[in-house]
Formats: C-alpha cells, structure tokens, sequence
C-alpha cells in the first residue's frame, strides 16, 4: 500500500516538451512511472519520448484516462495549469513550479475547493512511492521500498530523511515533499493524516520549518489521533526573527513560527523531536524497536 501514488496511477506531464518537463518526465519513464502522455498547447498530435502530446488536459484525460497530473508550466501560466487539471477531474495534480505569485494560488485553491482535485505543492519536490511511481523531481535511487512515511517542507531533508531511513534497514512507503512556498494545496496535517490511515505505513517522519502554523496544526491533531509513532525534525533552529529562510513560507511571523516553539509544541504532543536531520534514522529505530 501508499498513499496519493502506485503503479496503477495514470500520470500525465502539463509542460511536456519544455526542457524540464522532457528531463524530468525521462527520469520518471525510467524509474518505472506510467506515465501516459503530456500536454503542451499546440502540440497536440504530435509524439514526445514515445508518449502522445495533447493540446488540453480535458483531450489528454479522454484518450487517457490519466488521473494524477505533474506541472513543468511557468509561474505566469501555472496556476491556470492546475486549474485547467481540476476542470479534467484529474484527483491528484503535483505542481512543481517555483515562483507563482501568491496571489495566483490563493485564485487557484480556492478554485480547487469542491472539485475532487487534492493539489500537492507548489514549489515541491512531488510524491514517490518507492519503487513504483515517482511523480516528482527527487533522485528515486534513495528511496527505499519500506514501511515509513516521510511528509516534508523540504525537498533535500526529504531526500536526506529517505537517506536516514535505509540506512537505519528501514524503508520508505510514500514521500511527499509539500513544498515551502505560503500557499500550498496539501497541508502538513492533511498528508500526516493520510498516512496515519495507510495500513502499510508503520511510522511517520515530519520535516517542517520556521514560518507558518501548519506544523503546530499537525502536533496537535496528532496529539487527539495518534496511532503510529512519529519523528519529527524542523529546519531553521538558527533563522533570525523577520528573515526569510530559503522558502518563501519560511519566514517568522509569530511567537509559534520560531523552530524552537515548534518543537516544543511537537514533543508535547507526542512527537519525537530530534535536533539534527543526522539523527531522524537512528531514532525512528529507536521508537519502533520499544
């Protein structure tokens, strides 16, 4: 089992042809992804590394029946991308971009609420399931077929985290790299509570950041419905109050925006909170072997 992603999922490219669509669409071609085509207007007709290209989505999921979509689409036009994919019914659309200007997500997810769509990103690395479907920019070679859950704001920690996991004889069931920027489609609760129901999925590794209150929100749901353990890590411990650290969303606001209020919140709820990403493997060891 995983959760978002299998190799039953039917995987389409928005931004097909573009130079990071083609390399990364080749990349998940060879990692064993079903990738079924791509759309890049004006293009439709044509064939692209053995895939067909369409004009639409809406064309792309009639002749295809795709239903997870990964935008390689420029800021300017990706929020359109995404919702141009939830009027196609695609169910789970991975948006890559970097860049989309705040006011452009905040159209599209409102856009997004009351259509079957769940959007994961902007500005992420996406989601794989290990060894059977990676819908993502992420080396697949890290990532070991396991039991545990990995739900990050970071793409690097993400890979380090899945890194620390096989090290530690353990392996990854799904990653999803949420992504950093302020507006986001999947929450950090949202992801943790699906893997809390994955029946495959014995524990669960959540890496935040400074800025925002979604790991707080994540702490204290897990608190009311912990039924697996969690370890727990946030990145930027040494991130001075007012200065944007790397992500746009990374930025403190508040007295709960800080990592050391984070991970205060977190251990009171039962999180098991490391210091050091070096340390995510040897603990979630640890806490499963108790």
């Amino acid at each position: 089992m995983s959760i978002l992603v299998n190799k039953q999922s039917k995987i389409l490219v928005q931004g097909f042809t573009g130079t990071e669509g083609s390399f990364h669409a080749s990349q998940m071609i060879e990692y064993g992804t079903n990738v079924v085509g791509g759309v890049t207007p004006n293009k439709g007709g044509t064939t692209h590394l053995d895939r067909p290209v369409f004009n639409t989505v809406a064309d792309a999921v009639k002749a295809t029946q795709a239903n997870v979509s990964i935008i390689f689409v420029p800021p300017a036009f990706a929020a359109d991308a995404i919702m141009e994919a939830a009027d196609a019914g695609i169910e789970l659309v991975v948006c890559i971009t970097e860049g989309i200007p705040v006011q452009d997500m905040v159209k599209a997810k409102l856009y997004l609420q009351g259509t079957k769509t769940r959007l994961i990103g902007p500005n992420c690395p996406g989601v794989i399931t290990a060894d059977e479907c990676k819908v993502g920019i992420m080396p697949g070679f890290v990532f070991k077929k396991g039991k545990i859950g990995i739900v990050s704001k970071s793409g690097t920690l993400t890979y380090e985290a899945a890194d620390q996991v096989a090290k530690a004889g353990l392996g990854v069931s799904t990653a999803v790299g949420i992504g950093g920027d302020p507006i986001i489609g999947t929450t950090t609760k949202e992801a943790l509570e699906l893997f809390m129901n994955d029946p495959e999925t014995e524990a669960v590794v959540m890496i935040g950041e400074i800025g925002g209150g979604m790991e707080a929100e994540a702490a204290r749901w897990y608190k009311e419905n912990a039924k697996k353990p969690v370890v727990g890590f946030i990145a930027g411990q040494t991130a001075p109050p007012g200065r944007r650290m790397g992500h746009a969303g990374a930025i403190i606001g508040g007295a709960e925006d800080t990592a050391e209020a984070k991970m205060q919140i977190m251990t009171e709820c039962g999180i098991n909170v490391v210091k050091s990403p070096a340390d995510i493997g040897a603990t979630m060891l640890k806490v499963l072997n108790k």
